[in-house]
């Protein structure tokens, strides 16, 4: 989805800030190397000094990583912010400070895209978009961001309904997504998309505000389904947007108040655990 653009100074900032930190950090990291860490050839020479002691000389332990580099450049340049607020984003970033490098699938491509890539640096981030031409626009900016197009049934219109069929046993039921009966279960996603444990899941897409957009009915249920449905742990859900009656009301009945970690703003963070352990937990606790 593409997002409005909101410039406030203070978030570009913080962002600015983050990534400053970051960059930092890494370099810390890299000039302190530990025992089980293993280096290519090619980035590592040793050599004798006068005194016949061997030293490291490492090429590259000490360079930016490139989608870091990317990144500050981006937010460092553009008048456009992302979408969310300072403390929205502060929310996802220290749960993302705690897990990452992590498994992260975003609803949405938007101009905080290459900033979640970056917080999630070495893990793997993947966005969903109802938008083919936006996804092309975005990959010619940033062709390092994974992203898949997605084309969803469901309106806005419709949301009614779908939270009376949401109720039915076919949606309460355990199970994989692109097998469920449930009429919110999405089915065309990816297969990458079914088959990776996700560690987060962000929920800022599809577009939901008008009555002919498609709503993010679907989005948030097949987010609380993929985090019942995985193994063992648990799985991080972010919905975005909970000042709309959809967002709001959707993600209380399918990702459940007993789940609910905190709410800043418009933002609300679920942890959902893996239901797949004890089968007859119930949907919601």
């Amino acid at each position: 989805m593409r997002p409005k653009s909101h410039p406030f100074l203070s978030l570009k900032f913080l962002l600015l800030g983050v990534f400053i930190a970051f960059f930092l950090l890494f370099v810390l990291r890299s000039g302190f190397p530990t025992s089980n860490q293993s280096e290519s050839p090619t980035s590592q020479n040793v050599i004798t000094n006068v005194s016949g002691v061997a030293v490291v000389k490492c090429s590259s332990c000490n360079k930016i990583p490139p989608t870091l580099a990317q990144a500050l450049i981006h937010y460092s340049t553009s008048t456009i912010t992302p979408q969310q607020t300072l403390k929205e984003i502060s929310v996802t970033a220290r749960v993302l400070e705690k897990k990452s490098p992590c498994n992260f699938l975003v609803f949405g491509l938007g101009h905080d895209s290459l900033m979640w890539t970056a917080l999630n640096y070495g893990g793997r981030t993947i966005f969903i978009e109802e938008d083919e031409a936006w996804i092309q626009q975005i990959r010619r900016r940033f062709p390092t961001l994974e992203s898949y197009h997605v084309t969803y049934d469901s309106k806005v219109n419709q949301a009614n309904h779908l939270m009376e069929v949401g109720q039915g046993p076919e949606c309460t039921a355990l199970g994989d997504p692109r097998y469920s009966m449930c009429q919110l279960a999405l089915k065309g996603l990816p297969s990458e998309v079914y088959e990776t444990k996700w560690d987060l899941i962000m929920v800022d897409a599809p577009t939901g505000y008008y009555e002919e957009a498609p709503g993010r009915m679907t989005a948030i249920y097949t987010a609380g389904m993929m985090a019942r449905n995985r193994e063992d742990g648990e799985t991080e859900v972010f919905v975005h947007d909970v000042n709309r009656e959809v967002e709001d009301k959707f993600s209380k009945a399918f990702l459940c108040d007993g789940y609910l970690k905190k709410q800043v703003g418009r933002l609300r963070h679920f942890s959902i655990p893996s239901h797949r352990d004890d089968m007859d937990r119930p949907f919601c606790p």
